[in-house]
């Protein structure tokens, strides 16, 4: 292969190392991109509010709430879905998230969890009420966190011999997919229309139909692009789906679920449990 006629990625993951390694610490831009993307879905979620009536102060704890659940769930997703037979002999690691290791399923699952305590017991909403507007951010932020795993030049691509290819030279000289890249695009396409859903359509009115579109969506694009990925883990090889996939599978069902089920599920204004 012809390395000149693929893209070269050197980028240095850090944010400025020069100002910041003489203190001690080492920010990366990934990090940046994460916090954007819980800063602009706090807006988005906060203009929604205003929109519908309700107490823009709602936005305090739902932030804190889904930061949390996102973290946590995020981390124990790669525990125990990805690095199980790691995590179960070292225990002590499995808080250090500075270490890596952070999984979409599973800030899923946490950001679902905490969703659904943050309606009972703050707003007192119907957990499909809010799910179907937090999601709407959930997908940008999912955009901004992949072109920060480009940056970081990790969950990459198979090799391939397309134009576009990318070779990170931080893993090897081998062309790839830039499945970051795929995955950024994708997420950003999805809330666009999950946004446009929700203010041009009126879909936010019935229970559940963003929120399965959502599932749908974003799982049925993952799934297709793990075709594309590098497996993660060792374990994978031999899987003829590998575990991504098989996760996104169920997730989509469910997705399909809520969207059927959401015309009988038709929100009253000021609804509340």
């Amino acid at each position: 292969m012809q390395h000149l006629a693929y893209i070269i990625w050197d980028f240095d993951p850090r944010l400025f190392p020069s100002l910041f390694e003489s203190i001690g610490i080492e920010p990366r831009w990934y990090g940046v991109l994460f916090a954007t993307g819980f800063l602009l879905g706090f807006n988005l979620m906060k203009k929604m509010l205003k929109h519908e009536n309700y107490p823009e102060e709602w936005m305090d704890s739902l932030l804190i709430y889904v930061m949390v659940g996102t973290i946590i769930g995020a981390r124990l997703g790669h525990v125990f879905f990805y690095d199980w037979a790691y995590y179960s002999q070292h225990p002590g690691e499995i808080l250090m998230t500075w270490k890596g290791g952070l999984a979409s399923h599973g800030a899923v699952v946490g950001n679902i969890t905490a969703i659904w305590l943050w309606s009972k017991y703050k707003a007192k909403m119907p957990v499909l009420w809010s799910l179907d507007r937090v999601v709407i951010t959930i997908a940008l932020a999912g955009s901004l966190i992949r072109l920060g795993n480009f940056l970081n030049s990790e969950i990459i691509g198979e090799p391939a011999d397309v134009p576009w290819a990318v070779i990170f030279t931080r893993i090897d000289m081998v062309p790839r997919h830039p499945t970051q890249i795929y995955e950024s695009i994708g997420y950003l396409l999805i809330f666009l229309f999950l946004h446009q859903s929700y203010w041009k359509k009126k879909k936010g009115q019935f229970k559940g139909w963003i929120f399965g579109w959502f599932l749908m969506l974003i799982f049925g694009f993952r799934f297709a692009i793990e075709f594309f990925k590098e497996n993660q883990v060792a374990f994978e090889d031999g899987m003829s789906l590998n575990m991504g996939q098989w996760l996104s599978i169920p997730l989509v069902f469910i997705g399909a679920y809520f969207v059927w089920k959401s015309s009988d599920r038709k929100i009253e204004p000021k609804e509340a449990e």
